[in-house]
């Protein structure tokens, strides 16, 4: 009996889609890299003698840096000095063909290479210009250097994270970075929706200052209205309680978490306290985050008789929320990562199998894929410039004059 063939696969979401990648450390990359997982076809255009510098970020193994094999992957990798006339004039050749660049250099370093919105619009009247930058385009900050760390202490996150009588914290990682990538495809794909009813293009502006805040939740709201400036609280939460991480009798540690009320008055009953639950001023979160030692102590004082195994089992009986503190030893291994793929294995010609993020959600009908991981440094140069149209007469040209590698 012949077997019926198998419908075609359906194209990925944004397949069609052509993203320059002009940017560097770490949001727009990002933010090019989210687009490349669902299909966008994305060229990663870097200096000829000045790489990304993701490539030489953390560690490396056989000289080959491993943050760029994740921030690079799906893309092409091209190299344009475009501060030099004839990189300049291949780009918005390319800017014709695409639809959205991503660029995230200094206000006005574009404009001084003759590359700003009015030179790139003429080129392609339906072309995205995403401008990532630390400040946004104006304002008494927009020239300064802007990294994300700036950002997590402007944005109040440093002030708010750590210990009561610790110093203001950052986070040991792209924090302020990735939240603005995150933001910076939405906004792309929102101005890619609005071009389908105005057929023009249009600049996205966004400051790396700006989306952190947004994730900080109502914290001008309440300075507003009550004045009330968020402290310090370490693990704890002035919202609810109990919120903490508790050590276990195996010496592991845990989260609990108790944002509803109904999962507050579980974790009372699985840890032997349920008068607590009767007392008026549970009823609410704030009303039990003025209690926080006393409920520390209950639940503290519970986990610390039982192993980690056996308390996350009585949690789950009880249908109260609890997590292990991991690191990516245990991420690795975390069945609940394991069913969704969280983590997959992508082939890489450098260095053999990989095993990174996968993308970041699933679509039950087109879904997205890793193409391939972070390429070398100018890999797709002679490809992509003849595809436009070049010669090997004018790649030569290109490269004896040092627009191009």
């Amino acid at each position: 009996m012949t077997r019926a063939p198998e419908p075609p696969h359906p194209a990925p979401p944004l397949a069609g889609l052509r993203v320059l990648d002009l940017a560097t450390l770490f949001a727009g990359p990002l933010a090019a890299t989210l687009l490349a997982d669902f299909g966008a076809e994305v060229i990663k255009v870097e200096h000829p003698t000045r790489p990304d510098p993701s490539r030489g970020h953390g560690p490396a193994k056989d000289g080959i840096g491993l943050w760029w094999k994740l921030l690079g992957r799906g893309k092409r990798t091209i190299t344009l000095d475009l501060s030099h006339p004839d990189g300049r004039t291949t780009l918005l050749r390319l800017a014709a063909t695409a639809d959205v660049i991503i660029e995230n250099f200094r206000p006005g370093t574009l404009e001084r290479w003759d590359l700003g919105w009015p030179e790139l619009s003429a080129a392609n009247p339906r072309l995205i210009l995403a401008r990532v930058t630390g400040f946004g385009q104006y304002g008494p900050y927009a020239r300064r250097p802007g990294f994300g760390t700036l950002a997590e202490a402007l944005s109040g996150f440093a002030a708010y994270t750590g210990e009561p009588d610790g110093p203001p914290t950052l986070p040991p990682f792209g924090l302020a970075d990735s939240i603005a990538a995150l933001a910076t495809s939405y906004a792309v794909m929102t101005a890619l929706r609005a071009r389908d009813t105005t057929h023009r293009g249009q600049v996205v502006d966004l400051a790396i200052i700006e989306p952190i805040l947004l994730a900080l939740g109502p914290q001008s709201l309440w300075y507003d209205q009550l004045g009330y400036v968020q402290p310090r609280t370490g693990n704890r939460s002035r919202n609810n309680a109990p919120r903490n991480t508790y050590r276990t009798a195996d010496g592991s540690w845990l989260a609990v978490s108790t944002s509803a009320q109904s999962i507050a008055e579980r974790v009372m009953r699985l840890v032997g306290r349920p008068e607590l639950i009767t007392e008026p001023w549970f009823a609410t979160g704030t009303g039990r985050a003025e209690h926080t030692d006393l409920l520390d102590e209950a639940v503290g004082s519970w986990i610390a008789r039982h192993t980690r195994d056996e308390a996350i089992a009585a949690f789950e009986q009880a249908e109260a929320a609890v997590a292990p503190i991991q690191d990516i030893r245990d991420v690795l291994t975390d069945p609940q990562y394991t069913a969704l793929d969280t983590i997959t294995t992508v082939p890489d010609p450098e260095l053999g199998p990989l095993r990174m993020q996968n993308v970041l959600f699933r679509l039950s009908e087109t879904p997205g894929a890793i193409a391939w991981t972070g390429r070398p440094h100018n890999a797709d140069t002679e490809a992509v410039l003849t595809e436009l149209g070049l010669t090997p007469a004018d790649l030569t040209a290109l490269r004896e004059s040092g627009a191009t590698a």
